[in-house]
Order: C-alpha cells, then sequence, then structure tokens
C-alpha cells in the first residue's frame, strides 16, 4: 500500500514536470500546481506498485538514500517555518516536498532498499540532516526573509545534488523520477526568490553559479527534457515492470 500511495506520488510529480506557467506570479502558479497534483492523485487507481529488476550500484543506491533524507529535511523545516511565519508558501511547498520524499521512497521499496527515513518532524537517522535541520531552522527563525533565504538555500542544493545524480546513473527510472524533483526544485527556488524580490531582497546564491542560478529564474535552466534525464524510460501501470528491464518491457 506504500508503494502504491507513492506511485501516486510520483504521478502527481509527472504533472508539475509537464505543466505551463500561466501567471507571473510564482505563489499563484504554486498554488496552481499543487491543485492539479491533489486532483491527480485522486483521479483513481493508476496500477500496481513495481519491483525494479534492474541492478543498484553502490552509488545509485547511495544517491537514493541521500535524496530520501534530503527532501525529508526540505518538508521538515517549510513546516517549521509555517508554523511559526504562517506564511502560505511553506504550507503548500512542504506539501509538494511530501510528495517528493514519497517519490524516493517508492524507489527505494521497488528496488528493496531499506527506508531510512525516520516518522518524526525534525528527526533524521543520518546525524549530518539532523545537525543541519537545527541549522537551518535557527537561521530561519530570525526573520520570514532569512526563513525564505533559508528555503532557496535548501531548493539550490537538491537543484546541484539531483543534477549530480542525473549525470551519475543510466538507470532511466532514477533518471526520470529525478528529473521530475529537479523541475519541482527549480520552480520552488523561483517562488522563494520571487517573494523576496516582493520584499525588496535580492538573494544571491551560495551553492549553484550565479549563471546557472539566473538560468533557472529566467526559465533557460533543466526544462530540456534530454538534460533532465526524463524523455526517455519504460513503464506499464499494472504491469510491476517500471524500469524496461522485466520481461514485459516494451
Amino acid at each position: 500500500m506504500k508503494a502504491k500511495n507513492a506511485f501516486l506520488m510520483v504521478a502527481g510529480l509527472a504533472l508539475i514536470a509537464g505543466a505551463c506557467s500561466k501567471s507571473d506570479d510564482p505563489v499563484e502558479e504554486l498554488l496552481t500546481l499543487e491543485n492539479e497534483v491533489k486532483s491527480t492523485e485522486m483521479a483513481g487507481v493508476l496500477g500496481d506498485s513495481c519491483v525494479f529488476t534492474a541492478d543498484l550500484s553502490a552509488e545509485e543506491e547511495a544517491g537514493l538514500l541521500l535524496m530520501r533524507e534530503e527532501e525529508k529535511l526540505a518538508h521538515d523545516v517549510y513546516v517549521t517555518f509555517y508554523g511559526k511565519f504562517g506564511h502560505i508558501v511553506f504550507k503548500n511547498i512542504s506539501n509538494s516536498e511530501s510528495a517528493h520524499a514519497n517519490a524516493v521512497a517508492y524507489l527505494l521499496d521497488g528496488f528493496n532498499v531499506e527506508d531510512p527515513a525516520l516518522d518524526g518532524v525534525g528527526e533524521f537517522a543520518n546525524e549530518a540532516f539532523q545537525t543541519m535541520f537545527s541549522d537551518l531552522v535557527e537561521k530561519g527563525n530570525v526573520s520570514l526573509a532569512e526563513a525564505l533565504k533559508v528555503g532557496a538555500l535548501i531548493e539550490e542544493t537538491d537543484i546541484a545534488d539531483l543534477q549530480n545524480l542525473i549525470e551519475a546513473t543510466d538507470n532511466e527510472t532514477i533518471k526520470r523520477v529525478y528529473g521530475n524533483l529537479l523541475r519541482g526544485s527549480t520552480f520552488h527556488l523561483k517562488a522563494f526568490t520571487g517573494i523576496l524580490s516582493r520584499y525588496g531582497v535580492t538573494y544571491v546564491p551560495t551553492v549553484l553559479s550565479q549563471e546557472d542560478f539566473d538560468a533557472i529564474l529566467a526559465g533557460s535552466s533543466t526544462g530540456d527534457e534530454e538534460d533532465s534525464g526524463t524523455s526517455t524510460g519504460t513503464f506499464t501501470p499494472g504491469t510491476g515492470v517500471c524500469d524496461g528491464t522485466g520481461p514485459n518491457a516494451g
């Protein structure tokens, strides 16, 4: 059941990846996409959960474990900031991050890798993420502007890590999901920096290069299907074959 629910989340992420922007307002765009995702999740039973037949390398497994904790970190930080500041951007992006985390959990389940994530908000199996959570919340608790900057920093980090992980794998299932997460993260980065701009604050990237950051804000980065690794791969709902390597692969 957990894997099936996560599959619904992946379908929602695919919708995010393909949706077109209809407004110059990043928050309005975010709300529109969130509503579409929720509609997709309730659209009906999309198929059975998957058992992936490809073998993971040690690097691919480590990447999945990293992203599982990293997406949970984003969710937990944003939930915490929403509780403190009440700004709707944190509520909506935390919902999206929950979908991101579930998408990675779906991959872990399909590849029979133990999920490291703990249930509690702000609780992490990985000491490094435990420390990061405390540090980021302390930094953002100073003010709403600082909290928004923390959000942008988290999304910068997600983007950089996902780009590296996409480059490092040939597994089309992983590339497809990472590509969808990448697009979501670029959208979130634009939302956080857009709100900061309204408050007269110019966000300066610290993880991405200024050139890459500017390209993302201009909408010309990570949108190419070939570059993001989302254009290929086999998936047939209901067959249990998700990575193009099983007996029913097309």
